[in-house]
C-alpha cells in the first residue's frame, strides 16, 4: 500500500496508535502544556502570539486536533495541517524582554523543546496510568513521533528517538529552564482554566477541573514541581492511582461522549477516519479504541 492509499498517517498497528488512543492522554496533553511553559522563550512565544490567557483549554484541544490528525487523519491531511502550522509559525516572533532582541517561533531549539516536552508527556502518562507498554514500543513511539517533528518543520535526524536519546536531552535542557512569571501565570490557569463556549455546558461541573489539573500537575518530574512550587506535595503513590482510575473511568466512556471534548472539525476527521479504516478492511464497529486488523491473527498487537 503506497502512502497515499494509506487510510492513516499512523497505522493501527503503529505504537503511536497504542499510545495516542488512550484517554490519560488528556492528562498528558495538559501536563506537556506545564513542561513546555518552562523553556522562557517557548513560553513567551505562547503568551505574546496566542490568546493562551483568555483560553487555555482552547491551545490544548488546538494540539489534540494536530495529535489527532497527524495520527488519524490522511496522509494528505496530517502533511495539510503541517504547511498550515508552519506557515503560521514563520511570520511570528518572540520579544526578549532581558536582551531586546526578537527571536523566530520556528527557531529549531524550540520546536525541539516543544516536541519533546508533548511527546514524552505523552508516553510517560500513559505508561505510568497503566497501559502495557514494553521499553521496546517505548522506544518505537518516539522514533515514529519523527514524523510528527517534521511536519512542523524539524529534521527528523536531530529529534531524539528512543526513551535513553530523550532522558540525555532532558537532562541537557534542564539548566535552560525557569519558570518566568508568564509560566506560572500559565499553570494557574490550567489549574482553573475558562471553559470555551461550546463547552459551557460544563460549567456546573467546573470545581471538579481543579482536581484533574492537580492531577496534571502533580505527574510533573519531580525537578519541574521543584521549580513551579505552585501547590504543596502529595505522595506520588496517590498520584499514580489517581492516575489509574482517571485512566479507568475514561476508557470506559462511550466514543460520542469522549468526543465532545474534541473541537467539531476534530471530530468530522475522526468519523471520516473510521469510513477509510472500514474501507481498508478494518473492523471499527467498537469505534477507533476497539479497532481490530482482521488481516492479523486475533490478539496480534505488541504490546
Amino acid at each position: 500500500m503506497g502512502t497515499s492509499d494509506a487510510p492513516t498517517a499512523q497505522p493501527p498497528e503503529s505504537a503511536t496508535w497504542l499510545v495516542h488512543i488512550d484517554r490519560s492522554m488528556w492528562v498528558g496533553g495538559v501536563r506537556g502544556l506545564m513542561l513546555q511553559a518552562l523553556h522562557p522563550m517557548a513560553m513567551r512565544g505562547v503568551w505574546q502570539n496566542s490568546n493562551f490567557q483568555e483560553d487555555p483549554f482552547g491551545r490544548l484541544r488546538r494540539t489534540a486536533d494536530f495529535v489527532g490528525r497527524v495520527t488519524y487523519g490522511s496522509p494528505e491531511e496530517a502533511e495539510e495541517i503541517g504547511r498550515r502550522v508552519r506557515g503560521i509559525h514563520r511570520g511570528l516572533r518572540i520579544h526578549d524582554p532581558e536582551t531586546g532582541r526578537h527571536h523566530r517561533v520556528d527557531d529549531p531549539e524550540l520546536l525541539l523543546w516543544v516536541h519533546c516536552a508533548e511527546v514524552m508527556s505523552y508516553l510517560e502518562i500513559v505508561r505510568r496510568a497503566g497501559a502495557k507498554i514494553s521499553d521496546s514500543v517505548a522506544d518505537r513511539y518516539l522514533a515514529e513521533q519523527r514524523r510528527s517533528a517534521a511536519y512542523v518543520g524539524l529534521h527528523a535526524e536531530d529529534v531524539p528517538g528512543s526513551v535513553a536519546e530523550m532522558d540525555a536531552y532532558f537532562t541537557e535542557m534542564r539548566p535552560h529552564l525557569k519558570p518566568i512569571p508568564e509560566a506560572v501565570a500559565a499553570v494557574r490557569f490550567l489549574l482553573w482554566p475558562r471553559l470555551p463556549h461550546d463547552l459551557r455546558f460544563l460549567s456546573p461541573g467546573k470545581p471538579m477541573y481543579f482536581p484533574f489539573g492537580a492531577l496534571c500537575y502533580y505527574t510533573l518530574p519531580d525537578w519541574a514541581r521543584r521549580m513551579y512550587g505552585v501547590l504543596p506535595e502529595v505522595p506520588q503513590s496517590a498520584v499514580t492511582a489517581t492516575l489509574r482510575a482517571f485512566r479507568t473511568v475514561t476508557n470506559s466512556l462511550p466514543e460520542f461522549v469522549h468526543q465532545r471534548a474534541f473541537t467539531p472539525s476534530t471530530r468530522e476527521m475522526l468519523q471520516a477516519s473510521r469510513e477509510r479504516l472500514a474501507a481498508a478492511g478494518y473492523d471499527v464497529s467498537k469505534g477507533l479504541r476497539g479497532l481490530v486488523d482482521p488481516r492479523r491473527r486475533p490478539g496480534k498487537i505488541v504490546v
